[in-house]
């Protein structure tokens, strides 16, 4: 049978072109690369385009444009959308060693100047969030205002044992790293209110397609925790709502 998300592949390029944005992989420096939705360049004849940009920041539960597809089109009329896929999703992925929250957050940046982005209003879900927030606190002057839901700030070892009870966890990686169909219902059910009846086979095309480089996801779950004493609520000068 055909992977249903891999068939979608070609249908998702065309909507995404309908609706204004185009994959680019961007060389963020030498061994790593990161892939970016962004705007599709205005033909020569027509005005640059001087909508804001709004960065959309992706869960960890899967790549850039699965996660903001929908968003991409009804906002695309009024902003320039940026999608990234974080390094070891989609097609991004680096030779260094380095996987925190920063380091996420350090690409993007470079990879947005790259792209001539210097200001954005960036949207984050999740995972999303806490790399959001690394940006905002590193980079004021380019990420002017956050939108996150879903998030923390810092995923401290006080929240991590707190859900873990709660959820019934040993780890993160065996709440968002699944390896069977069930583990990603499982998975999807934390993050929604009440998971509508899917057949089962799309849970496993899902599972199949969205969870490679799992060595190094698990490696990114492990960093993304902190220690209690080491955290130090950041002063942010950004707007900042919270859903």
């Amino acid at each position: 049978m055909v992977n249903i998300f891999s068939a979608a592949g070609p249908i998702t390029n065309a909507l995404m072109k309908h609706a204004g944005v185009r994959p680019q992989l961007i060389e963020i420096e030498p061994g790593t690369i990161m892939n970016f939705w962004i705007p599709i360049e205005p033909a020569k004849n027509k005005p640059v385009h001087t909508k804001p940009a709004l960065l959309l920041l992706h869960s960890f539960a899967a790549d850039g444009i699965l996660t903001w597809q929908f968003q991409v089109m009804a906002l695309s009329s009024k902003y320039s959308i940026y999608v990234p896929d974080f390094l070891f999703f989609g097609q991004s992925f680096t030779d260094e060693k380095e996987r925190s929250p920063e380091f996420q957050a350090q690409c993007l940046a470079k990879g947005l100047s790259k792209l001539g982005v210097d200001k954005c209003i960036a949207v984050g879900l999740s995972y999303g969030g806490m790399v959001g927030f690394k940006m905002a606190e590193m980079y004021p002057s380019l990420v002017r205002g956050m939108v996150v839901s879903g998030s923390v700030v810092a995923l401290t070892e006080s929240i991590s044992s707190e859900s873990f009870e709660r959820l019934g966890l040993s780890s993160w990686s065996e709440g968002l790293l699944p390896n069977t169909a069930e583990g990603v219902k499982a998975m999807l059910s934390l993050g929604t209110y009440k998971l509508p009846w899917l057949p089962n086979f799309l849970f496993t095309h899902f599972l199949e397609v969205m969870f490679t480089n799992r060595k190094q996801r698990e490696e990114l779950l492990e960093a993304l925790v902190v220690s209690d004493e080491d955290f130090q609520t950041p002063h942010f000068s950004q707007v900042v709502c919270i859903y």
